[in-house]
């Protein structure tokens, strides 16, 4: 048991490795592809190894609720490799970015939630009004409507590490665009 758990590990690590070997960081995501909008887009993530963008969708039941048990769909879309869209590993899903959610106690429909990978920063997924799903995120503070992320990231050691995450995003009252880039 304890090879088969060094072998994993070993192997995880080999595999990150790989990618940075390949992939050629850049120095900002404005190059990039942009997945479509749709109308359950909430946002999507872009990182600076490679144009594969890790896209976050309203899962909505036939009703147009967020459903319960599930409320965020995420997925690839592999730009670097032929545009297709691809399900999360499992690796994927539970270490880097996957997402925690639960319902806010008293407000039926709208969801806590956290990255699985940076739970220092709290969203909440909810419809609006006018039955549109946002994710609202803290962007300089103050939640606002979440659009894009872009991580740059350096993948020259063993494991990346982050310099910094970029945020674009609406302000929740004015619309009007916002934009934070920091330091985890």
């Amino acid at each position: 048991m304890r090879f088969l758990k060094t072998t994993l590990i070993l192997s995880i690590l080999l595999f990150f490795n790989s990618l940075a070997q390949k992939n050629k960081t850049v120095a900002s995501g404005e190059t990039f592809p942009t997945p479509p909008e749709t109308d359950i887009r909430l946002f999507y993530i872009q990182r600076s190894s490679n144009a594969s963008a890790v896209v976050y969708d309203a899962n909505l039941t036939a009703d147009k609720k967020l459903n319960p048990k599930n409320p965020v769909h995420t997925y690839w879309i592999r730009y670097s490799e032929d545009g297709r869209k691809q399900e999360l590993s499992t690796i994927q899903r539970t270490l880097a970015y996957g997402l925690y959610t639960k319902e806010v106690a008293g407000e039926k429909g709208s969801y806590d939630g956290h990255f699985l990978a940076y739970r220092k920063r709290k969203f909440v997924v909810k419809l609006t009004p006018q039955g549109e799903p946002v994710a609202l995120f803290p962007i300089n503070g103050k939640m606002q409507i979440l659009k894009r992320v872009f991580v740059n990231v350096d993948e020259s050691g063993m494991m990346p590490s982050v310099i910094h995450v970029e945020l674009w995003g609406k302000d929740v009252n004015t619309g009007k665009e916002v934009y934070e880039k920091f330091k985890p």
